[in-house]
């Protein structure tokens, strides 16, 4: 006799893991905002619960401790991921978006926070050497022609300029501009160092 019972759905994830992940991408965003702006040891993780909307032990069950929650945020993987996803033809432009609409929609730069590097002493040099690894060098490693290193050096710096002086200075003439019209302005420079030179035509 054959049994006329479905085979079983496939599971999606509850509201309980939603929660679980809405919850710790709250503290991770309020931990990268508050790093971006304080010292590491200036930081509390009662600071962090605050700004995330929850509870500081739940900070604790997620990441165990405040220095293994800043080990990730001090991780530029999925930021860099995220900045670099676009066709090299068209990454200045999306880079340039990109930065713009965190700042403006989520009030966190993916990259800004190397600014500050030198406030967290021992911690400065780890993000440090994560942003030159895990942006600049990855950048770096999509670019074809010479001097990949030295133009993905020039492109990343120029996005941190356009960075500090729209989150940080927050300037009142780019602040006021829609940011259609600023990475039509800017995104061409910023993709002329990722573009390979043109070889120079023969005498």
């Amino acid at each position: 006799m054959t049994s006329s019972t479905s085979p079983p759905a496939a599971c999606a994830p509850g509201p309980g893991r939603r929660d679980a992940e809405t919850t710790k991408a709250a503290i991770m965003r309020a931990a990268r905002h508050l790093l971006a702006r304080h010292a590491h040891t200036d930081i509390t993780l009662k600071a962090v619960a605050e700004r995330a909307g929850v509870s500081a032990p739940l900070v604790l069950k997620y990441f165990g401790s405040k220095d293994a929650l800043f080990t990730r945020i001090m991780s530029f993987e999925e930021d860099a991921e995220a900045v670099l996803d676009a066709p090299l033809c068209d990454l200045g432009r999306h880079m340039v978006s990109y930065l713009l609409t965190s700042q403006a929609e989520r009030g966190a730069d993916p990259i800004l926070r190397i600014v500050y590097a030198p406030l967290h002493r021992e911690h400065g040099y780890v993000l440090r050497a994560n942003f030159r690894t895990q942006v600049v060098r990855r950048l770096g490693d999509r670019l074809a022609g010479p001097d990949a290193g030295l133009r993905a050096e020039l492109a990343v710096g120029m996005l941190l300029g356009l960075g500090v002086m729209y989150g940080i200075a927050r300037g009142p003439h780019l602040r006021a501009a829609a940011i259609a019209e600023i990475t039509d302005r800017y995104a061409p420079a910023v993709q002329a160092c990722l573009t390979p030179p043109s070889p120079l035509p023969p005498e």
